[in-house]
């Protein structure tokens, strides 16, 4: 892991990123003391469990059909 202090992280920021880009942390030190840490990004994926709510909810039959007075406002043509 690499340390640098504030002044030379604000100055090479974009090189930094790089690294951290290629998987390196970076420890942000202020008169050697670490006070931060640059690591790469990653998105929490949680595995959905397929089926929770199975048989749960139901569609109504007549679910695409819009009723004569909506079809109307919509300019849609009345059945």
């Amino acid at each position: 892991m690499k340390q640098v202090n504030v002044h030379e992280a604000k100055s090479q920021l974009s090189k930094l990123l790089e690294e951290v880009e290629g998987g390196e942390r970076v420890i942000i030190a202020r008169a050697g003391e670490p006070v931060a840490v640059l690591s790469p990004y990653r998105t929490a994926v949680r595995k959905r469990k397929l089926g929770l709510f199975a048989g749960e909810a139901t569609i109504s039959p007549d679910f695409d059909e819009l009723p004569a007075d909506i079809a109307a406002a919509f300019g849609q043509p009345q059945p």
